[in-house]
């Protein structure tokens, strides 16, 4: 089907059907996910509701949504990871519906099963799809039944080091230890020596545990220099499974990708083929519905090798609608209401790229590095997009993922795709804390990447890159700490605090001077705390710094207006939750003229 056919279909099949029938999302996530969830459902016309960890008070995708809601804690497991927390947010919002992102909660199919006995809608794969895919040893069993191309392997997890000993002898070295019940690289260890075996077993195991909470794992043979190929695919709950595009994926550093891009280049017809027949065979024999994606290797002597389905949105999932024409956000809101698909494999049209920008140090192989963005200059221009999780002003938590942002170059070419994925690339300025954007300006010039065909593979970087990245140095910035990140007062005139009233996120615009009354009187405003709009991810300021304005002489006028404004936010109620003239904070900023 042609581009302009894909898209009359969808007009059509949207045309035809009625309003989705929920009309408030909550996001259970964080970062550039959520932020682009949150986008999707703006063009929908559907409600956004956040919801955020301690860390993430002031966080874009906190700012963005139409409400955001507490979910106290410092770390994953203590809020993002809490099903119990996000069912009771979403009781709280009035949310009908949920979103899970990806990573966090997205394959556990528990969680979706408590979305849907609480009586909401679930937005991805259906709980029994997410448990036979989820375990990559069931994954291969499915694929082995539809004649999916497979490498040996074991038929399930293994005892212990023997036996991946005994494997290994038979079917030669290196071999793959990975995790029965994870997936993103975790819990696999490569095997090139024998010797190695046992430390390597042990190793993937304990990884395992770590990632999964389960440390079952499973031997295959490992294929020599492979490529990383995958399928993007939607599927309707009636039985259409479409492939939107292939993707290659193989710029990796410790199996974590890099660098992505649609479609997969210098495939043959027949492996392409074999792809796309194999990865609808596989997600129609588990009943799949909602959005996914099959990987596979493919090796040096062309050999394909299903590797797992990754039962949610990719990372990497923006290239595949650059090139399809197709919002895969509002996809799966359309087949979460149980509508058909409407359409069969877009054409795909131009080449598109995606440089993944974390926090970490590529001169110190690629070292995490959290802190404060003091500047932030994204990249513009035609073929240019950029999907942001954080702005100028901003601090990267500790406790997460270490994503920033994501670059998304297209071109009519693959040629044109890299030549302005360089201006793009030396466009891109962020300020304050390593990122690894000078390792894609050096890739997207290295002719083992941009040559036709190209010679890299999953283990390139690590054995083969040899572009010398000086470590990052910190910088004399002049826009450290200057409160020019987002919610700072223009001319001291006004500022920003934020309160949490019930759990809820309100932001509050005072007269200068007011917010510093409230840090003085313990940061305590409603049920919840104020911060001057200066600290934390806002401007990069330490909260001393910050909290050091309450010291500051206050005018006896000004305070009286304070304690006006404070007794407005009480609730009648409980005396701490929101006045019904604040219950409309959560959609906008209110501004308390004084």
């Amino acid at each position: 089907m042609s581009r302009s056919a894909t898209q009359q279909a969808v007009a059509a099949a949207r045309d035809s059907t009625a309003p989705l029938p929920f009309r408030k999302v909550l996001i259970a996530n964080r970062g550039e996910i959520a932020v682009r969830i949150i986008r999707a459902c703006k063009d929908a016309g559907l409600a956004s509701v956040a919801v955020y960890a301690a860390p993430d008070l002031d966080a874009l995708h906190v700012t963005m949504a139409d409400e955001a809601y507490a979910l106290e804690g410092q770390s994953a497991a203590e809020s993002y990871l809490s099903i119990e927390k996000i069912l009771k947010r979403a009781a709280d919002s009035g949310a009908d519906a949920i979103h899970p992102g990806y990573g966090f909660l997205a394959e556990n199919a528990g969680f979706a099963r408590a979305v849907i006995d609480a009586g909401l809608t679930w937005i991805g794969p259906p709980p029994a799809a997410i448990d036979a895919l989820g375990d990559k040893v069931a994954a291969r069993h499915i694929a082995a039944t539809v004649g999916a191309p497979l490498a040996p392997g074991t038929d399930g997890p293994v005892s212990g080091a023997d036996e991946v000993a005994a494997f290994a002898a038979g079917h030669g070295l290196p071999v793959a230890i990975k995790a029965a019940f994870g997936g993103g690289g975790r819990g696999l260890k490569v095997v090139h020596e024998a010797g190695q075996i046992a430390e390597m077993y042990e190793s993937a195991v304990r990884e395992a545990v770590a990632a999964f909470g389960r440390g079952e794992c499973f031997v295959e043979r490992y294929l020599e220099r492979p490529r990383h190929v995958e399928t993007q695919c939607l599927a309707d709950q009636h039985g259409e499974v479409v492939v939107v595009s292939t993707r290659d994926c193989s710029l990796q550093r410790r199996h974590q990708k890099l660098v992505e891009e649609a479609p997969a280049p210098f495939l043959t017809d027949a492996q392409q083929a074999r792809l796309y027949e194999a990865s609808k065979a596989i997600l129609h024999e588990a009943g799949y519905a909602g959005a996914g994606t099959c990987e596979f290797l493919v090796g040096q002597d062309g050999t394909v090798s299903f590797l797992e389905v990754n039962t949610r949105l990719q990372v990497e999932h923006p290239v595949s609608e650059e090139v399809s024409g197709l919002d895969l956000v509002r996809e799966m809101f359309r087949i979460a209401d149980g509508q058909r698909l409407g359409f069969g494999d877009p054409q795909v049209r131009g080449h598109s790229i995606e440089f993944r920008v974390n926090a970490e140090d590529a001169g110190r192989n690629f070292l995490p590095a959290p802190g404060t963005i003091t500047r932030w200059r994204a990249p513009s221009g035609p073929g240019v997009r950029v999907d942001a999780g954080y702005t100028a002003g901003m601090t990267v938590p500790q406790a997460f993922d270490s994503l920033l942002a994501k670059l998304i170059v297209t071109g009519a070419t693959r040629v044109q795709a890299l030549e302005r994925s360089r201006r793009a690339l030396a466009e891109f300025d962020v300020g304050g804390m390593p990122t690894v954007l000078p390792f894609h300006r050096a890739v997207v010039r290295d002719e083992a990447f941009t040559s036709e065909p190209f010679s890299v593979h999953t283990r390139w970087i690590e054995t083969e890159f040899g572009t010398q990245i000086p470590p990052y140095a910190p910088e004399a910035d002049p826009a450290a700490g200057d409160g020019a990140g987002p919610g700072a007062g223009g001319g001291g005139e006004r500022e920003r605090i934020v309160v949490e009233v019930g759990g809820k996120r309100l932001e509050v615009v005072l007269p200068a001077g007011l917010g510093a009354a409230a840090g003085a009187g313990g940061g305590r405003a409603g049920a919840g705390h104020a911060e001057r709009p200066g600290s934390r991810q806002r401007s990069g300021r330490s909260r001393a710094a910050a909290g050091a304005g309450g010291d500051e002489q206050v005018e006896d006028a000004d305070r009286a207006r304070h304690r006006r404004a404070s007794r407005r936010l009480r609730s009648p109620r409980s005396g701490r939750g929101s006045t019904s003239a604040a219950s409309g904070f959560s959609r906008k900023t209110a501004h308390h003229q004084g």
